[in-house]
């Protein structure tokens, strides 16, 4: 089988993959091993819940429709202490589940039935996105209202209270705060975020940040819409 091209940091990059249908993990497993992953394979969220606690994961690929705890949920529920990638998989293709997924603070997401190559495309994009977060050159810190983001460490605080944000949230924080009162449309956005998705990806990406840096995300302060363009962030 042909194998995707890439580099070595992500040679031994470690994915946990939690999904109810055990012909579908073995495919995965034996797909993804072949292109040089690690892989471990779990039915559902409790047992996803056991092997994180114990070990560290690069990424997740999680499926939705589980018996018990499903993926939105878990996915929320990891939102609250880890920023651990997460790759939703499900059955359903209505706008609404993609968007529901988004909020739920996944990165990106993907309909069954899939391409495997289209799977470990979005996973190499998403593993890009975290090493890019990790590599981008210092730059300046911005502050707006009691906010200060800082690019040096890609941390966004409020006071002394550490914000958590995801990688695509913070890239797009980023790319926003390279241009503090500018306008940057939403094709920019997309391709310095690398979201995978249509302009109203980025919207649900916006709107999740808006809920952690504005009182009221419906009237937004600092991250407002530029009508026929794109987004501001307003700094102090």
């Amino acid at each position: 089988m042909r194998h995707i091209m890439r580099t070595m940091s992500e040679e031994m990059n470690h994915i946990l993959v939690v999904d109810d249908d055990e012909r579908l993990r073995d495919l995965l497993r034996r797909f993804l091993s072949e292109q040089g992953y690690r892989v471990t394979t779990v039915a559902d969220a409790a047992e996803a819940r056991r092997q994180l606690a114990a070990l560290d994961f690069d990424l997740i690929v999680l499926d939705i429709m589980m018996p018990g705890e499903n993926g939105l949920d878990l996915t929320q529920s990891l939102r609250q202490d880890s920023q651990v990638p997460i790759l939703l998989l499900t059955a359903m293709d209505e706008t609404e589940s993609r968007i529901a997924g988004l909020e739920s603070g996944a990165d990106d997401y993907l309909s069954k039935p899939f391409e495997p190559r289209e799977l470990v495309l979005r996973i190499q994009a998403i593993l890009r996105r975290v090493r890019q977060l990790k590599e981008t050159p210092a730059g300046n810190k911005v502050y707006f209202g009691g906010f200060v983001f800082d690019s040096d460490c890609d941390e966004l605080r409020k006071g002394d209270i550490l914000v958590r944000l995801t990688a695509a949230e913070t890239l797009l924080l980023k790319a926003l705060a390279r241009k503090p009162g500018s306008p940057v449309d939403r094709d920019d956005l997309t391709a310095e975020s690398e979201l995978i998705g249509n302009q109203r990806t980025i919207d649900v990406q916006v709107t999740r940040l808006r809920r952690k840096i504005e009182s009221d995300p419906k009237y937004p302060r600092y991250l407002q819409t530029v009508r026929g363009t794109g987004y501001v962030l307003i700094t102090d």
